[in-house]
């Protein structure tokens, strides 16, 4: 009688080789700490929205606490200082208000079945007059 060969040792070809996971979990760190490095620098801009309730009322701008106040009307009629008035001229009488009033901050009322595109507009107009800020009210009184 023949020995049988133990079963466990019989050679079942080339071994596959294993997958080196060290480079891509070196990838990864470089990016995720590239992230943490950039996310403070980052300027994000961002609208602090209204809570319900009584006292979010008290704390809410008025448009007429600026002395630049503006409006968007549903017909996209603009409005600047209570007075209706066109992009161009709107551009003109913007950069007098920013002579005046340096540190001012235009508040513009938009209507909601306003085009976007009107809003854009007045703030295409607000950055050509010089003004970096500007406060938007989504429930004018």
């Amino acid at each position: 009688m023949r020995k049988r060969a133990h079963p466990f040792l019989e050679d079942e070809g080339p071994e596959e080789p294993l997958i080196n996971l060290t480079p891509l979990i070196d990838v990864v760190f470089v990016v995720l700490i590239s992230f943490m490095i950039i996310a403070p620098v980052l300027n994000i801009d961002s609208v602090d929205l209204a809570s319900s309730g009584p006292s979010s009322q008290k704390e809410s701008p008025k448009m007429d606490s600026s002395q630049i106040a503006l409006s968007v009307r549903a017909d996209n009629s603009i409005w600047l200082q209570g007075k209706s008035i066109s992009l161009t001229q709107l551009e003109r009488e913007l950069k007098g208000f920013k002579q005046r009033y340096p540190k001012a901050i235009p508040q513009l009322a938009q209507d909601s079945k306003a085009h976007f595109g009107t809003y854009q507009a007045v703030k295409n107009a607000l950055e050509a007059a010089g003004f970096e800020q500007m406060d938007v009210i989504l429930k004018p009184n």
